[in-house]
C-alpha cells in the first residue's frame, strides 16, 4: 500500500502530457488523486485532457518550462493554491536533444543538461521545502535512465544528464534521511526500453521488446509499495538479471581499472560475452 496514493491527495507530474508522465497521471487520477500535469507543449497538454477523459480526481494542466526555476516555482504555487497540498512530485520531464560527440554542439549539451538534470533540481528546490511540512507521508519521484548507469555510446549528453539525475536523487534521499521523522521519501525511476513519443519519432510502431508506458507505471507502483529507492524496470527484451550484469560490468571497469566503456571495447568483447554467459 502507498500511503499518499489515495482519494483527495494531490500529485504534480512534469513532462506529463505524454509517455510515462501521462501514464502516471492516469494512474493517480484513477486512484482519486487530484493531478496537475505540466509540460512545455501547450498542444500536447490539450491532447492529454482528451486522452485522460473522465476520472475521479481533479485534473489541471499548466504550461511550464522546467529549465526555468521561476516557472517551476510558479508551478508549485499553483499546485498549493489549487489543492492545498502536494503528496507526490514526479520530476519526469526529459528529452533527447543531441547525439553529438563530447566536444561538439556545446549549445545542445547545455540544453540537454538544462532539461534533464536542472529540471529535476528545480523541481526539488521548489517543492521539497513545502512538502517537508506535511504531516503525512509524501514522495518525490525523479525519472532517470539506464543510460545514466551504463553509459552506452551514442547519446553522450543524454547519458551524462541522466547520470546526474541518479547522483542527485541519491543525495536527496540521503539528505532526507538526516531529518528526524521526515515525511518525504525520494525514489529514482529507471525505465527500461519504453515506447514513448521520444521513440516513436524514429520507430513508427511499438517494437515487441519495448514496454508500454502503462507497464512502467504498473512496475513503479509495485516498487513504491515496497518503498524501493531504485525502481529499475525490465522490459520485454531485457530481464533484470541482464540489467544486473550490465551494471556490474560497468562498475567493474572502475574496480579493475579497465578502459572506459570496456563493454564496447573490442579487446574486451570476448570477456564480456563470457561474463554474460556465467
Amino acid at each position: 500500500m502507498i500511503a499518499w496514493l489515495q482519494k483527495g491527495n494531490a500529485a504534480v507530474v512534469t513532462g506529463g502530457a505524454n509517455g510515462i508522465g501521462l501514464a502516471a497521471a492516469q494512474r493517480f487520477l484513477a486512484g482519486g488523486m487530484n493531478v496537475l500535469i505540466a509540460d512545455v507543449d501547450q498542444n500536447a497538454l490539450e491532447s492529454a485532457k482528451d486522452v485522460l477523459g473522465s476520472h475521479t480526481g481533479e485534473l489541471m494542466t499548466h504550461m511550464c518550462d522546467v529549465t526555468d526555476a521561476f516557472q517551476v516555482e510558479e508551478l508549485k504555487q499553483i499546485a498549493y493554491k489549487s489543492f492545498g497540498r502536494v503528496d507526490c512530485l514526479m520530476n519526469n520531464a526529459g528529452a533527447s536533444v543531441t547525439s553529438a560527440l563530447p566536444w561538439e554542439d556545446l549549445s545542445g549539451w547545455k540544453k540537454q543538461v538544462d532539461i534533464n538534470l536542472w529540471g529535476v533540481i528545480h523541481g526539488c528546490h521548489a517543492f521539497i521545502p513545502s512538502m517537508l511540512k506535511s504531516d503525512e507521508s509524501v514522495a518525490v519521484i525523479n525519472t532517470g535512465s539506464k543510460q545514466g548507469i551504463t553509459n552506452p555510446p551514442g547519446g553522450y549528453a543524454y547519458n551524462m544528464s541522466k547520470a546526474g539525475v541518479m547522483n542527485y536523487t541519491q543525495s536527496v534521499a540521503h539528505g532526507l534521511r538526516q531529518i528526524e521523522d521526515c515525511p518525504v521519501s525520494a525514489h529514482l525511476l529507471v525505465p527500461g526500453f519504453t515506447y514513448t513519443n521520444m521513440i516513436s519519432k524514429f520507430i513508427p510502431e511499438k517494437p515487441p521488446g519495448a514496454w508500454a508506458a502503462t507497464e512502467v507505471i504498473d512496475f513503479m507502483i509495485e516498487s513504491l509499495a515496497k518503498d524501493d529507492f531504485y525502481i529499475i524496470c525490465p522490459d520485454n527484451e531485457t530481464p533484470r538479471d541482464l540489467d544486473n550484469k550490465r551494471m556490474q560490468w560497468a562498475m567493474d571497469d572502475l574496480i579493475n581499472n579497465r578502459p572506459a566503456l570496456s563493454r564496447w571495447h573490442p579487446d574486451f568483447a570476448a570477456a564480456y560475452e563470457a561474463f554474460l554467459a556465467k
